[in-house]
């Protein structure tokens, strides 16, 4: 391979010549590229004579960089030889395209609200569309219970429920730790240290227990959900069931809706119990309330009708987050970006559904166990 020779420009008697290898990788080495463009810096604005008859070798980074030096068009006085022409007729011809101008966004601040809309009420339409498959499914399921789907009921609550109760344990009796720690803080001050069993009991098993537990499946649970139908979309599978005449509602969707809505009252048990279990715990520490008297008052201070809003709340929200994952993995398309968008919006918007619902049966049994 012949060694490249410097490339170099000289000025003389209002010409400028230019000599040696005008390739990358000489004009990378050592300060070539540095002194060339400070002496084509100096070049702006005049009217000169250009050789490059002497020129060994040129590619198309050395002919850019004189192409810009020339203002992008070709100097009148231009001496070059023919295996060079190429380079600059194509720099030349390329300079004459013109890109279309970027499409400004004309959406106003209306029009995207109405948009929003749209999708939301999209999104709504589909979800009713899908509730109504799940209750059709579950007809023919409770018409003929022998050709139900028992194993994939079984396999969800397997993975939804008993796999759950590790997380579901140590995030409650945490959270059960914490409350009646703080609690203990506030009530000593006013002499009410025996109502705490009062406040836990109300707090975790009507409100704390069913929404805790419902969050950390739908973020455990349900983006496992989505995201099992989003890769049977990717890898085709949904379209191979529907070949072969597989009802997707009766074979996917209507076994997690069925395993959640049983699966999720049992974690909810599960939950409230080791909650308690914390708080009795801190107050031991804090208050010395002996766990006895926090057994023995615990009935009294918890009517059984929030024990059953608490449980019933499970449900429900099992059955939601159910819905909304298989919904969202069903609206997945066959491509990986839209896998992870869709896995992410599934656990938000199910998350979103479980506090609505909380707030709606807030409103509903604001007048039941008290």
């Amino acid at each position: 391979m012949p060694i490249a020779q410097e490339p170099t420009l000289t000025l003389n008697a209002g010409a400028v010549a230019a000599t040696g290898t005008w390739q990358v990788h000489a004009l990378a080495q050592g300060k070539a590229m540095a002194t060339i463009t400070t002496f084509l810096k100096a070049l702006k604005g005049n009217q000169l004579k250009w050789d490059l008859s002497a020129v060994a070798s040129m590619d198309h980074i050395g002919a850019q960089l004189l192409w810009n030096a020339w203002g992008r068009t070709r100097p009148a006085d231009l001496q070059l030889p023919p295996e060079l022409e190429e380079f600059f007729n194509r720099l030349e011809t390329t300079g004459t395209l013109e890109l279309p101008r970027p499409r400004q966004n004309r959406l106003t601040l209306v029009m995207k609200l109405g948009f929003a809309m749209l999708l939301f009420f999209e999104h709504l339409t589909g979800l009713l569309k899908l509730v109504g498959q799940v209750v059709l499914d579950l007809g023919r399921f409770l018409r003929n219970p022998l050709r139900g789907p028992w194993k994939e009921i079984s396999a969800n609550i397997y993975h939804a429920g008993f796999q759950a109760l590790g997380i579901t344990a140590l995030v409650g009796f945490l959270i059960g730790v914490v409350f009646s720690f703080l609690s203990a803080q506030q009530l000593r001050n006013f002499g009410g240290d025996v109502f705490l069993v009062n406040l836990l009991g109300m707090s975790i098993i009507r409100e704390l227990g069913p929404l805790l537990a419902a969050i950390l499946v739908a973020g455990r649970s349900g983006s496992s959900i989505t995201a099992q139908l989003g890769v049977m979309r990717v890898t085709e599978e949904l379209d191979a069931m529907l070949v072969m005449g597989i009802s997707h509602g009766f074979r996917l969707i209507m076994p997690k809706v069925l395993a959640l809505a049983i699966a999720m009252p049992l974690l909810v048990i599960w939950t409230d119990t080791i909650a308690l279990l914390g708080g009795m715990l801190s107050a031991k520490v804090e208050l010395n309330l002996s766990p006895q008297y926090f057994l023995l008052k615990l009935p009294e201070a918890v009517p059984l009708s929030n024990y059953m809003i608490g449980i019933g709340k499970g449900a429900v929200f099992g059955m939601l987050i159910a819905l909304v994952s298989c919904h969202f993995g069903l609206r997945i398309k066959p491509n990986t970006e839209s896998l992870g968008r869709g896995t992410t919006t599934s656990v938000v918007s199910a998350i979103t559904a479980v506090i609505l619902a909380d707030a709606v049966f807030a409103i509903v049994f604001s007048g039941v166990g008290f």
